[in-house]
């Protein structure tokens, strides 16, 4: 499992003092464990589909820090952001393309906007930006 290769990865960071790295990779390994309680609560478990959500989540809230420094004027902490959000979507699958979601869309029988988004969240979870599909979705109707 990714979670796996994580964990690794912050143990590895840890012996090579990379405060960096291991601050980020610890933060998802973190929102993982906590999602994992909350799962099993309620008789779930995890996956790595989950994790991919936890660490794109963690990639937004980045974008959003990185943005609040910059506006701070603080350079050393938006580059230390840029590092962190480069390593963790390092672990993220690559996303479908514009001209990829629209041969998906075009091969559905139905188009409409619920049954199109419904189709890409189940079953390209993590590996397409909603945003986009939305996007070009509109721009075939």
């Amino acid at each position: 499992m990714l979670i796996d290769t994580i964990k690794k990865e912050n143990m590895l960071a840890l012996k090579t003092k990379d405060t960096n790295k291991r601050t980020v990779l610890s933060i998802v390994i973190n929102k993982y464990m906590i999602a994992g309680y909350e799962a099993k609560a309620n008789g779930k478990t995890l996956d790595d589909k989950d994790l991919i959500s936890i660490i794109q989540k963690t990639v937004k809230e980045l974008e959003e820090e990185k943005e609040s420094y910059e506006k701070g004027g603080r350079e050393e902490q938006v580059k230390n952001t840029i590092n962190q959000i480069d390593v963790i979507k390092g672990y993220l699958p690559t996303l479908l393309s514009e001209e990829e979601i629209k041969k998906i869309i075009l091969s559905l029988p139905d188009k409409s906007v619920p049954t199109v988004m419904k189709h890409f969240k189940t079953e390209y979870a993590g590996k397409c930006d909603m945003g986009l599909v939305n996007k070009v979705l509109r721009s075939l109707n």
